[in-house]
């Protein structure tokens, strides 16, 4: 299968994992639902053609491990059910990249007139539909609260959202489709990043040509992926970015700006409440907090223990907007905070391979790999929210961000 030797052949490590990781999800759903009664959503995005060879690739390797050698070359296409949305906003080159595309991969296409979740009540009553894979990704707007399996949520139909790149970043998409030399569609080569509708997207001004006015360059030329959405130009009202919560440029953390948003903060360490060391950075960022409208509801000082973080997590997340968590000396984030987020939001510890990188770079010689389980994160639910002052990311679970104690001295 052209996928997946594709991907297994290519020297990029990171690109491995990823891909193992997201048809291991693709296997999971084909050997949890009947066939028939899964679904793929397409759209002709980037994320969702990455989408539809993971899924191709994790049938063929379905079909492969249940021993169906005989039938291995009629499934290389996979003729899953696949619903398209199509709108009257969509670019032109959408439509046709969709239409093309599932004539070129074989697909059974039901097209969709009507919004979302009308279309797919209908959909459902016409056909028993268990599972639809989706190719939401952390950091899309629907990601919150996501993991790669997650029930519809209250009021929709009920169905199982099938979400395999839900921990890619937009290199990896890149790094993807360009490896496997699939098709994709021709606005990336024209500039666009992240597609919406005629009416709010635009190419995006990052990857604008200076040799000439109207040009531009290709998608996977952007460096900075947290900026895939700058040639959105829709506005959102009552929208800031919390990069001014220090006035240095902090990315990727939004408030709304009302007095009611309201933030938490755990610092995690014995040497505090044994009196040995002064907890500085909870004042230093309270007083920040407080500088641009945000209320602190609550500080709290609790044990270096896994239950205890958990326990406070779980308090403080339903509580307030943001809850910030710091914890252990030294420079980089404490194992035992983000072992309690992760139970708090009832997820796995499970390696970053962008993390990783991180840590090499940071420790050299003395970082052992794989084997370090500082390189382990909360699972589907974590965003690094770089800075070129900080030697680490912070880490964004949700609307939980972990940090670590010299923070202090940027703040």
């Amino acid at each position: 299968m052209e996928i997946d030797e594709a991907v297994r052949g290519c020297t990029d490590r990171r690109m491995r994992t990823k891909y193992g990781n997201a048809v291991y999800v693709v296997q999971r759903a084909f050997a949890l639902y009947p066939f028939e009664e899964v679904a793929f959503s397409f759209n002709g995005g980037k994320d969702s053609t990455v989408l539809l060879h993971l899924i191709r690739a994790g049938y063929y390797l379905y079909k492969k491990d249940s021993g169906d050698v005989a039938q291995m070359d009629a499934v290389k296409n996979c003729p899953l059910r696949t619903i398209y949305f199509e709108s009257p906003c969509a670019f032109p080159e959408i439509n046709s990249f969709t239409y093309e595309t599932v004539s070129t991969y074989g697909l059974p296409l039901e097209t969709i007139h009507s919004d979302f979740k009308s279309g797919l009540e209908g959909l459902l009553k016409e056909k028993p539909t268990k599972a639809i894979f989706i190719g939401t990704r952390i950091g899309d707007p629907n990601a919150v609260g996501q993991e790669q399996f997650s029930p519809s949520s209250p009021g929709w139909p009920s169905f199982m959202r099938v979400n395999p790149i839900l921990d890619w970043s937009y290199r990896d998409v890149w790094s993807f489709l360009l490896t496997c030399k699939v098709k994709y569609c021709s606005l990336y080569d024209q500039g666009y990043t992240s597609i919406g509708s005629i009416h709010d997207t635009v190419p995006n001004a990052l990857l604008s040509d200076s040799s000439t006015e109207k040009s531009f360059r290709p998608a996977y030329m952007l460096t900075d992926g947290r900026l895939e959405r700058a040639g959105r130009t829709k506005k959102t009202n009552h929208k800031i970015e919390m990069n001014s919560v220090a006035g240095n440029g902090m990315n990727n953390i939004e408030g709304e700006q009302m007095i009611s948003r309201a933030a938490s903060i755990i610092v995690v360490g014995d040497e505090i409440l044994f009196g040995t060391t002064e907890d500085k950075l909870g004042a230093a960022l309270c007083k920040k907090l407080h500088a641009i409208g945000w209320r602190v509801s609550h500080v709290a000082v609790v044990r270096n223990e896994i239950d205890s973080v958990a326990e406070e997590v779980e308090r403080c997340k339903s509580m307030d907007d943001m809850v910030f968590i710091f914890g252990g000396l030294g420079p980089l984030h404490s194992d035992v905070s983000l072992a309690g987020v992760a139970k708090a939001f009832g997820v796995r510890l499970a390696p970053d391979e962008e993390f990783e990188d991180y840590l090499s770079q940071l420790m050299g010689n003395n970082y052992t790999g794989d084997r370090n389980e500082m390189a382990l994160l909360p699972e589907g639910i974590t965003e690094l929210l770089h800075h070129k002052k900080l030697p680490l990311p912070l880490i964004k679970c949700r609307n939980g961000v972990i940090g670590y104690q010299e923070l202090g001295l940027w703040l």
